[in-house]
């Protein structure tokens, strides 16, 4: 299956799944949000979306499998996402970004697609100047797509930053998650015998090269060899 991650225009939102589209959670104020329904919602999600990338740049990437965007991910500065303002653990860091939400398509979950799309993120990130992304975990295994569940930013690289009960700040320095991205490619350079002379340059934005389950099967076996 073809994978590959692009930059989010407000074209993909139509492809996303309810209530992932229509969530604003986070780009607006709970006393805001409660004033719309839902097509008012699907409607002020696209006009966020269209606005940030048109005063900030790139706010998300997606994932997509055959040509169809099965997931995707979401970021943006402190000020652009007020609905976090009213969690327990705010402020963020001044210095980071947030990552507000991510969601892959149940079927097409546990296969490393979640972490795709963080390494995606992290590349834009640093490439635009930024070294750290923080997120609000969410610990009660909530499953609407609107909130990141602790657990999973556990998994690819976040750390507590403000512990919470049920709503965790955690925190990301952006080269951890590259670092591993260039782990992964090395050895599978290495299981495949194609290793090639260290490069400082980092590939296009949008361009993140995706491992099979074969070859990331071989990439555990080449670290338990090593």
């Amino acid at each position: 299956m073809p994978r590959k991650t692009t930059r989010l225009t407000v074209d993909h939102l139509a492809e996303l799944a309810e209530p992932v589209r229509a969530c604003l959670f986070w780009e607006l104020s709970p006393v805001d949000r409660a004033r719309l329904d839902e097509q008012e919602r699907i409607a002020e999600k696209e006009r966020w979306v269209s606005t940030v990338l048109r005063d900030w740049g790139s706010c998300g990437r997606v994932v997509r499998v055959d040509g169809r965007t099965v997931g995707h991910i979401l970021y943006a500065p402190a000020a652009r996402l007020p609905g976090a303002a009213a969690l327990p653990t705010a402020p963020g860091s001044p210095d980071a970004v947030i990552a507000a939400t991510a969601w892959i398509d149940p079927a097409h979950r546990r296969g490393g697609l979640g972490r795709i799309l963080v390494q995606a993120m992290a590349a834009d990130l640093v490439e635009r100047g930024h070294t750290a992304v923080e997120a609000y975990g969410d610990t009660r295994g909530r499953a609407d797509g609107c909130v990141l569940p602790a657990e999973f930013l556990g998994s690819v690289g976040f750390k507590t930053q403000r512990a919470h009960p049920t709503t965790p700040r955690m925190r990301m320095e952006l080269r951890t998650a590259l670092s591993w991205k260039d782990e992964v490619e090395l050895a599978l350079e290495r299981v495949w015998g194609a290793v090639r002379p260290t490069q400082k340059a980092t590939r296009p934005i949008g361009s993140v090269r995706v491992a099979s389950h074969d070859q990331l099967c071989a990439v555990s076996t080449a670290r338990r060899i090593r």
